[in-house]
């Protein structure tokens, strides 16, 4: 064998297991931002987020290193000093952007307001003005609030079972969360989470998987697998997660609308009933 050729045989050898394994990347959970990221009682971490970059892995050629689960803000200082190669369900934010770059999103949902039962006089934020208010510190839809309703005494609370829960203890009024957390929460612990959803606020949490902004390949891994997973895979995966339909926010005043289309065509649907009526009975006399 010739020196070259040791050489490349010994840069093969160094290299398979990158080749076979992949790059792993460090993945830092949040510990309660269900249905999309959570840490059970057990400390399994799991979600719709979690189950996707479960299938994302062997189309993208990348291992999963799933870190302790901590709160968001604790993962955002993180992954600023170095420590975090991704994170999921996450919203681009200006100040994000800084230092974390985006996929395209893989789930959209709505922000409302949940008040605590018996409140519908408070169904809007425009109404709680000088009133304590809970929103997830870090939450890309805290900015939103804070700068669309400086009224507001605004409260920023690590997750959002914890501002649900200063809530039932009269600490704040309400709380701003997207539709599908708040159902989650409930359905884990419907006793003790009582609320009512009122408001959509008009904000959207189109939720992405990030990375460090300096690390481009993280990037192009993700892409690459989103682009190769099945569309009849993902569909069953958010469904699972988040079914069609059970969780869709109706704005009090569209019912309205609706009900007063529905009337009215019921109306016009009498009338004609009548018209014809009178007609057939005056043809036939």
């Amino acid at each position: 064998m010739t020196k070259a050729a040791h050489s490349c045989s010994l840069l093969w050898l160094l290299a398979w297991p990158a080749l076979t394994w992949g790059v792993e990347l460090r993945f830092a959970p949040e510990a309660d931002y269900g249905p999309f990221v959570y840490a059970d009682a057990q400390g399994q971490v799991g979600g719709l987020s979690v189950e996707l970059l479960q299938a994302l892995a062997p189309l993208g050629g990348f291992q999963v290193r799933t870190l302790p689960p901590r709160s968001l803000h604790e993962i955002l200082s993180a992954t600023q000093r170095g420590e975090v190669d991704l994170i999921s369900s996450l919203r681009p934010t200006a100040e994000r952007s800084r230092f974390l770059a985006f996929t395209e999103p893989y789930v959209s949902v709505p922000a409302v307001l949940a008040l605590p039962p018996g409140k519908a006089s408070q169904s809007e934020l425009a109404a709680l003005n000088g009133h304590a208010v809970g929103v997830g510190r870090g939450y890309a839809v805290e900015g939103f609030v804070r700068e669309r309703y400086p009224g507001v005494r605004w409260v920023s609370f690590d997750d959002d079972r914890l501002a649900l829960q200063a809530m039932l203890r009269g600490e704040v009024e309400a709380v701003v969360a997207d539709l599908a957390s708040l159902h989650f929460l409930n359905q884990r612990d419907a006793s003790m989470l009582r609320f009512e959803v009122h408001q959509h606020i008009g904000f959207e949490y189109s939720l992405s998987f990030a990375y460090p902004i300096g690390r481009p390949d993280i990037g192009e891994l993700l892409r690459k697998a989103l682009r190769e997973l099945p569309q009849p895979t993902r569909r069953q995966i958010t469904q699972r997660w988040v079914p069609e339909g059970r969780f869709a926010y109706q704005d009090p005043r569209q019912a309205d609308l609706r009900l007063i289309a529905s009337l009215s065509i019921a109306a016009g649907l009498l009338s004609l009933f009548f018209v014809m009526r009178h007609r057939a009975r005056k043809a036939g006399s």
